[in-house]
């Protein structure tokens, strides 16, 4: 589901509490990989893919159209902003978007171009079981850090969260690019992984304390979007370096500096906010 729509669903009901709840709301994105994962290859492995996928888009009609319609019918009593909203161009221009949209656009981009070759990286040094074992490592890794950030935040400078974040997963592309062997390559995961929940949950906690309420969706809104145009293409970007250079060792190398590039640009956004 897109970042902006959780936002949208979850912000409205919570004040102090907003990061944690945004935490939670996105984690189960992350529990669903740990979850359904698995049953979905046991599924198509008894039953063949294409009832496989029957049965699990029955599933979720059956289960998300009643919780839809009886929970997101409900909305909060909060106060009604007055201001009208600032024109999507008006927001473009303003240097705390463009930090805060540029800085997770390089990040995710990062993020998704390793995420989509990392199998492939692991696979010759782990075998094909410990390299989906990385994967799923990974995965709670990205529960673990994004449960920590909503706990923790609190009124910590955003920003500054987001660049530890993007450094952390900086020192874990590293590793994931020069490591060898098990340890090392564990290591590397588990700093990407911290990290990797992250980059979707901080924007709208960024943008809800930097921009008035009325822009707030349309902010969030337009650095989702952007965020997905760009990291659109870094598989076949990632790919086709890995081709040129005949190994991952500049795919990965490129995350690194654009994760800790990301990360300098998400900083410097502080002097507009």
């Amino acid at each position: 589901m897109s970042g902006a729509a959780l936002n949208a669903m979850v912000s409205p009901w919570f004040e102090r509490d907003r990061p944690k709840a945004l935490s939670m709301a996105f984690n189960g994105a992350s529990v669903g990989g740990i979850v359904f994962v698995p049953l979905w290859m046991a599924l198509a492995s008894g039953f063949g893919l294409a009832p496989a996928a029957f049965l699990v888009s029955v599933a979720m009609v059956v289960i998300v159209c009643p919780l839809a319609c009886r929970v997101l019918r409900r909305q909060p009593t909060v106060a009604v902003s007055k201001a009208l909203p600032l024109p999507r161009l008006a927001l473009l221009r303003q240097p705390r978007f463009l930090t805060i949209s540029l800085a997770f656009a390089l990040g995710l981009f990062a993020q998704i171009g390793l995420f989509a070759h990392l199998i492939a990286r692991l696979e010759p040094e782990l075998g094909p079981g410990l390299a989906a074992g990385a994967i799923s490592l990974i995965t709670v890794c990205a529960v673990v850090g994004r449960t920590l950030l909503g706990a923790f935040l609190g009124e910590h400078d955003c920003r500054l969260v987001a660049a530890a974040s993007l450094l952390m997963q900086t020192a874990g592309s590293l590793l994931l690019a020069l490591g060898e062997g098990s340890p090392v390559l564990t290591a590397g995961c588990i700093l990407f992984g911290l990290g990797v929940g992250n980059l979707v949950s901080l924007p709208p906690l960024i943008a809800q304390r930097e921009f008035r309420l009325a822009d707030v969706g349309t902010v969030v809104a337009l650095v989702t979007a952007i965020n997905q145009t760009v990291f659109a293409f870094a598989p076949a970007i990632f790919g086709g370096l890995r081709d040129w250079m005949g190994s991952y060792l500049v795919s990965f190398l490129v995350a690194a500096a654009l994760q800790a590039l990301a990360a300098a640009i998400v900083v410097s956004g502080r002097r507009f906010s």
